[in-house]
């Protein structure tokens, strides 16, 4: 069996390097993408994978995400998985210090970016008649929390282009899912928490009482998600 092709965007840090990284070691061809030339080439030499390359892009701007695909399967001849992970925690903060400026800084990247990778993603996976996207929400996509408006009507909003997405993709044998993981030791989190009493605060409303870490949080196995003719479900998992 071909070893599948696996696209990760928002991979340089975090769940995204760590599923890059469990990929590798499934022997997975992967393109990982994201902003940082230097640090995606780094990556590229750590999966230690005989085929792994490192693809700029923007997932704000469709250009970058057309060409990020494109050039993906330029190179290897298909895509079987699609990882949407690029992410921001956006300007934590009460709904009355939100504005214009800082939904767009959140939005374009959590939910504009995942509109345009899975436009993308698809369009190739339609071609081919087999796909599986897994787009990453948060346990924020199902309840609020106050002082994170955005990033949690973000997560929202990727939900329902998830089950949207998944229920287009069907016919086509594309399975469209999210994962939503709790809280991961990131470096996004302790952006968003900016403190570590606000950390604690965080942890503490978690019933293990502990944060995660990226392996753990990792993706199903290549060949789970790659394997064709499954039914596409729109499914969230913590």
């Amino acid at each position: 069996m071909t070893a599948p092709v696996v696209l990760i965007t928002g991979a340089l840090t975090g769940i995204g390097r760590a599923t890059a990284l469990a990929f590798a070691e499934e022997g997975a061809r992967i393109v990982v993408s994201g902003r940082r030339e230097e640090a995606g080439h780094a990556l590229t030499r750590e999966l230690r994978a005989l085929e792994a390359e490192f693809i700029s892009a923007d997932v704000r701007h469709e250009d970058d995400v057309r060409s990020l695909v494109d050039k993906t399967v330029a190179r290897f001849g298909r895509l079987d998985v699609a990882v949407n992970n690029a992410g921001t925690e956006g300007k934590p903060g009460p709904v009355t210090e939100q504005t214009a400026e800082s939904y767009a800084a959140t939005f374009d990247t959590n939910v504009l970016g995942v509109l345009l990778s899975m436009k993308h993603e698809m369009r190739v996976m339609q071609a081919q008649g087999s796909g599986s996207i897994v787009n990453l929400s948060s346990t924020m996509g199902h309840r609020g929390a106050p002082g994170a408006s955005l990033y949690t009507a973000s997560k929202h909003a990727v939900e329902g282009l998830t089950k949207s997405a998944a229920l287009e993709g069907a016919e086509s044998g594309i399975r469209v899912n999210a994962i939503a993981p709790g809280p991961i030791e990131t470096e996004m989190l302790n952006r968003f928490t900016g403190t570590a009493e606000r950390k604690a605060g965080l942890v503490a409303g978690v019933p293990l009482k502990r944060v995660g870490t990226p392996r753990r949080s990792q993706m199903p196995s290549c060949s789970s998600l790659s394997a064709r003719r499954r039914s596409s479900l729109a499914r969230s998992s913590a």
